[in-house]
């Protein structure tokens, strides 16, 4: 089956800096990069290297063919996006202290742009079996998965940058929630809930350096984080996500999807960078 993703396509210039900047601090950086980045773009490149058969969705401005270039290059079918003239690639600033963790600042641009004729159209070209990718980086999010829970596709929420009304719209149209932690407990206290009572059929849960935890209507399961030392930990959640649909679309188990996806979550942030630094199948398979 095909995984499509509805996502964010960015430009993402990467500073090391010896610290996160405190408010009103200058500080100077010791080494920039230019990058592909933007969580739907991290998404497609990592379902596309877990093995499967990606088609990005999404909007660059004049500036974007670098970037779709870039997904392309991934093995991701980039023909359903669009350039738009009126205004830029979105892009985002991201600072990355020794320790690997970071700060971002982000510029939403074209993300923010896409047709409001997007649902209606892009339901015919779904087959039913195939996985829509949603996150909270572009528009139509709630429209499109609508949709394609009506084509009969199974639908996967990312719920980041965490909105709380937009996580609201959307979970009635949801097959798979995933979440980080601090997520889970805002979106749990938003409804007035326990975080594992969550109303959708499929619930992830990922936690960082302790792994991630997941539940259907029936049961559940948890993975261990490999222990590794990290370098930059930007896009580990898009990778775990992306990788865990791909793994399931192969038709692996629960269990074995999650082993799959927290290795390559490792192996991802023992590297600089975000859709550059996620690693294959051959090379998960192996680390496995």
């Amino acid at each position: 089956m095909t995984i499509w993703c509805l996502g964010s396509i960015n430009a993402d210039y990467i500073y090391t800096v010896p610290h996160l900047p405190a408010p009103g601090e200058t500080l100077p950086a010791t080494g920039m990069t230019r990058m592909l980045g933007g969580k739907g773009a991290n998404q497609s490149v990592a379902a596309a290297r877990a093995g499967a058969q990606v088609r990005h969705v999404g909007a660059v401005g004049p500036d974007g063919d670098w970037v779709l270039d870039a997904l392309a290059g991934y093995g991701v079918d980039v023909g359903a996006c669009v350039r738009l003239q009126d205004r830029p690639t979105g892009h985002a600033l991201v600072f990355v202290e020794p320790g690997g963790e970071n700060s971002i600042v982000l510029f939403p641009s074209a993300n923010r742009a896409l047709s409001p004729a997007l649902p209606r159209t892009w339901a015919f070209l779904l087959s039913p079996g195939d996985t829509v990718m949603l996150q909270n980086e572009t528009d139509l999010g709630a429209e499109v998965a609508a949709q394609a829970r009506a084509a009969g596709a199974r639908v996967v929420y990312s719920a980041a940058p965490f909105d709380a009304e937009a996580t609201r719209a959307m979970l009635p149209h949801i097959d798979l929630l995933i979440l980080n932690a601090v997520e889970a407990a805002q979106l749990a206290e938003a409804l007035g809930i326990p975080a594992e009572d969550l109303p959708v059929p499929e619930l992830l849960v990922t936690l960082g350096a302790d792994g991630a935890r997941y539940r259907d209507t029936r049961d559940m399961w948890e993975v261990a984080a490999p222990p590794v030392t990290p370098v930059d930990t930007t896009g580990a959640g898009d990778t775990f996500a992306g990788w865990f649909c791909a793994a399931r679309d192969r038709g692996l188990a629960v269990e074995d999807a999650l082993a799959e996806a927290a290795q390559a979550a490792a192996l991802q942030v023992t590297r600089p960078g975000t859709a550059q630094a996620i690693p294959g199948l051959e090379e998960v398979r192996a680390a496995l």
